[in-house]
């Protein structure tokens, strides 16, 4: 007796009409809906989170223009399979039949395995469909990116969701079951966008609830299903999107958004770790020397969660982060290092002036290596006012590091433009 397919399965789509919360794409100017009444696809990579229906959208995108498909996953593939692929496409196109290839989980090919498909989407071969649910601009080799259109998938909004939700309960597999609507608002929550996951929070509940007709509340649903978590794709869009609101957060001043999006990504389930790691870096990125604390008090967080772990070390993270939130902000270190880098990818290797050589043995004094450098520590203010310590050919160039008058750099920047202007008075002596 063989096992019965799960909900998401019996659910799935027969038609592009019944797909939900991608009009976009399959509304009546969708593009995909102008490329199926031509009755020809393009090459294309299908990008979205997970349980969003692009496997199921590929399938029958394939179907309504009546081509064969064929179907890889990069998870369990390799090139073998590639080249499978393309024999078989080779049999069904010399048999006149329009041929597409899906790879799921495209981003899990290296490059090598992606380079294998470009002469076959070049010559026609086949169509080529990748669904990926990371950026493709990152995961997906250029060469095969700029033979396939990208169209992007949406997380589904709460009225799909619920037509989903109401289509799962009207099968003959959950007869009898209903959700009140704290429940059901519960199960949309825990869905997060994702139908694949809704379907499977209800046939769990299904499971839980066998004795039917019964009409689940908010609090049996809660003791059944305990565990129930917003969603934190640690691999995905997601994850980017989160901390990149976590750090503009940062970055705008917002303690309120800072603790919001902090508490989401733990609540998620992101690493603890991994989150400290980017309060660091946000300290130097964004604060800098305006308020050289930061860093001291992000380490310092990072250190209290190793020793504490969760949930109590969280409220030092938390405490960093507003920190962070409410500092003095300068991005001039951030700007000045990357300054820095280019000038050197731009000029190469500049040699050291001879003033500042190193200059440990007799022959490097006799070619000059240290002749004229004066020690700072012997002058006035530790100061050597007129020495230079740039290579002769970046002399006169503007300044790297360009401190912004916000906290500490205030006072930072006074002091070097009073260097400066004993520089300039050096040169005219």
């Amino acid at each position: 007796m063989t096992s019965p397919a799960p909900l998401a399965e019996l659910l799935r789509p027969q038609r592009l009409e019944e797909v939900l919360g991608q009009d976009h794409l399959l509304g009546p100017s969708g593009p995909l809906t102008k490329a199926v009444a031509g009755a020809r696809l393009p090459s294309m990579i299908l990008w979205g989170p997970p349980g969003v229906g692009k496997t199921t959208i590929a399938r029958l995108l394939v179907q309504a223009i009546g081509a064969r498909m064929l179907m890889i996953s990069a998870v369990l593939s390799g090139v073998k399979e590639i080249r499978e692929a393309v024999a078989q496409a080779e049999l069904y196109v010399a048999q006149g039949q329009t041929t597409v290839v899906f790879v799921d989980e495209v981003h899990r090919f290296n490059k090598s395995q992606q380079d294998a498909f470009l002469p076959h989407v070049e010559s026609g071969l086949f169509v080529f469909i990748g669904a990926t649910t990371e950026n493709p601009a990152f995961e997906v080799n250029r060469a095969l990116l700029s033979r396939a259109q990208v169209f992007r998938l949406e997380a589904l909004q709460a009225d799909s969701l619920d037509r989903l939700m109401k289509r799962a309960l009207a099968s003959e597999t959950l007869a009898g079951l209903s959700f009140d609507q704290a429940a059901a608002d519960r199960l949309l929550l825990a869905a997060d966008g994702d139908g694949r996951r809704l379907l499977n929070l209800i046939e769990m509940a299904g499971f839980a609830f066998a004795d039917r007709p019964f009409v689940v509340d908010d609090e049996a649903l809660s003791k059944a299903m305990p565990s129930l978590l917003r969603q934190f794709d640690k691999g995905g869009d997601s994850f980017y999107d989160q901390i990149s609101a976590l750090h503009k957060s940062v970055r705008g001043s917002d303690p309120d958004a800072t603790l919001y999006w902090l508490a989401r990504m733990l609540d998620g389930g992101a690493d603890p770790h991994y989150v400290a790691r980017r309060l660091i870096r946000m300290a130097s990125e964004d604060i800098g020397l305006a308020d050289p604390r930061a860093l001291e008090m992000t380490l310092s967080a990072a250190q209290a969660y190793e020793r504490l772990g969760s949930p109590e070390g969280e409220l030092a993270l938390a405490q960093a982060a507003v920190f962070l939130a409410v500092a003095a902000k300068s991005n001039a270190v951030y700007v000045g290092w990357k300054a820095a880098r280019a000038v050197v990818e731009r000029t190469g290797s500049l040699p050291v002036p001879h003033h500042l050589r190193n200059a440990p043995t007799a022959l490097a004094k006799s070619e000059g290596h240290g002749r004229g450098y004066r020690y700072a520590h012997d002058e006035p203010d530790g100061f050597s006012a007129g020495q230079t310590y740039l290579p002769d050919a970046l002399l006169g160039q503007s300044a790297l590091y360009q401190p912004v008058d916000r906290g500490l750099e205030s006072k930072i920047a006074e002091k070097l433009a009073s260097l400066r202007q004993r520089n300039q008075e050096k040169k005219t002596t």
